[in-house]
């Protein structure tokens, strides 16, 4: 009983300090500027100012923000999910020369950081064009998504049996209808699994999309931070609330699908 009352102490101790950084992000943006500045860690505030959320909304371009990040997360996400099973239904199911080096070159992909390709990238796209442009990051995002995802969706796949793919191919379905009729709905779990980890990548990725973009036109959520940052003096408030805007789509979904998640990663769509 001790063992386990301590067991159930220390959970709860390691999800409170988990979640600290999102209840001290959501107090803060609450708060005047002027009052960040002290030696309490949380404070609570006297009068909520939920005029931080509204200078956020108008002053900071939130909404238009908002859209150009979802646009851009959601092309990107989709076509490595579509993508990432195509290529691993390839790599599990067919049998062709060197299937084993160019899956190990595309799985390489996971030791490459993402802004070690800035340059290259920025002179690529500067010479085709390509620059202030969405595609100039979805895709990157794209090919940075395929190596983890096809990780997740071939280990799944090697849970269905082929027999399952064999009798709908006797039926007269082609290989794209296997793919998308019968393998799709099966592997959603690994699917969902590898969607959410991809948008927890990019929803909030900001290097890349300062180096790539420049006008207002297609500029992504954390450009909102910038607009109350200035050379003397910055409205902190308004900055938290940002970040707390940007932070709450995150946290919602990884909520919603921590059991999709679970089941991507540990359990097969099939056993036998």
């Amino acid at each position: 009983m001790v063992r386990k009352i301590t067991l159930h102490t220390l959970l709860w101790i390691v999800a409170l300090l988990q979640l600290f950084p999102l209840i001290w992000l959501i107090n803060y943006s609450f708060l005047k500027s002027g009052d960040f500045f002290g030696s309490s860690i949380l404070k609570w505030p006297e009068q909520f100012e939920w005029s931080n959320y509204i200078h956020a909304f108008t002053y900071g371009s939130v909404p238009k923000f908002l859209w150009n990040s979802a646009f851009i997360t959601t092309a990107a996400i989709l076509a490595a999910a579509v993508l990432s099973l195509m290529l691993s239904y390839a790599f599990t199911r067919m049998e062709w020369k060197l299937r084993g080096v160019t899956m190990a070159f595309i799985m390489l992909g996971m030791i490459v950081p993402i802004h070690a390709t800035l340059l290259p990238n920025f002179i690529l796209f500067n010479w085709i064009d390509l620059l202030d442009n969405p595609l100039s990051l979805i895709l990157p995002y794209i090919a940075f998504s395929l190596p983890i995802s096809m990780l997740i969706i071939s280990g799944f796949l090697e849970t269905i049996p082929k027999s399952i793919e064999e009798s709908a191919v006797m039926d007269g379905c082609s290989v794209y209808g296997v793919i998308f009729r019968i393998i799709m709905p099966m592997t959603k779990p690994a699917l969902a699994t590898a969607c959410i980890m991809n948008f927890i990548s990019w929803w909030n990725e900001f290097i890349m999309a300062n180096t790539f973009l420049t006008s207002e036109t297609f500029k992504t959520l954390p450009f909102s931070i910038m607009k109350f940052a200035g050379q003397y003096s910055s409205n902190y408030g308004a900055q938290f609330a940002v970040m707390t805007m940007i932070a709450l789509p995150t946290v919602i979904i990884y909520l919603m699908f921590t059991e999709q998640m679970s089941r991507g990663i540990t359990a097969g769509a099939v056993k036998g």
